[in-house]
């Protein structure tokens, strides 16, 4: 019995696309596949040691920062060492410090005798900006012409007399 011939029909596949025909004409070989799995196999071996790389880098960079800071205060610190091996910068530190004098010099000690200063308000400065509630200008303007208008002598405004007044003598005595 001859077998039954099968009947091909064509089927009717939709146009692809841009990307889907980019996607059909990618043909991966072995070697392809193989240099993938190479790179991928490189990037996940060498990440760690790159990141352990750049941290060292830092922190020796930090070290440097620090070593040439201290150098820094090194050559200050031999600066003032050599300014105290200097006799007259020790005499003068000894009268400003200790109070020394040489001999034959007399000292004299200014005590601030004055009462303390008031101690100042404590509440804290506004971090916010406020409206002036005055109109400043207009009062500036006003005072200016009131006083290049007016009539009244210093005296009559209140202000300080316009020749100091003489001071009594004692009479002599006969």
């Amino acid at each position: 019995m001859p077998k039954p011939r099968t009947r091909r029909v064509p089927v009717r596949m939709s146009r692809p696309t841009g990307t889907g025909r980019w996607l059909r004409q990618l043909h991966f070989s072995a070697f392809s596949l193989v240099m993938m799995g190479v790179l991928v196999l490189a990037v996940v071996i060498l990440a760690p040691t790159v990141q352990a790389f750049l941290a060292q880098r830092q922190q020796i960079s930090d070290q440097q920062h620090a070593v040439d800071q201290l150098a820094t205060q090194v050559n200050t610190l031999k600066d003032q060492r050599a300014r105290w091996n200097d006799p007259s910068y020790l005499r003068a530190q000894a009268r400003d410090r200790l109070y020394y004098v040489m001999p034959g010099e007399v000292s004299y000690l200014v005590i601030d005798d004055r009462p303390p200063a008031a101690k100042q308000d404590a509440t804290p400065v506004s971090s916010r900006l406020q409206k002036t509630r005055t109109d400043w200008v207009s009062s500036l303007f006003g005072s200016f012409m009131g006083a290049g208008l007016t009539e009244a002598t210093p005296q009559q405004l209140g202000g300080a007399p316009a020749s100091p007044t003489p001071t009594p003598t004692p009479a002599p005595k006969k």
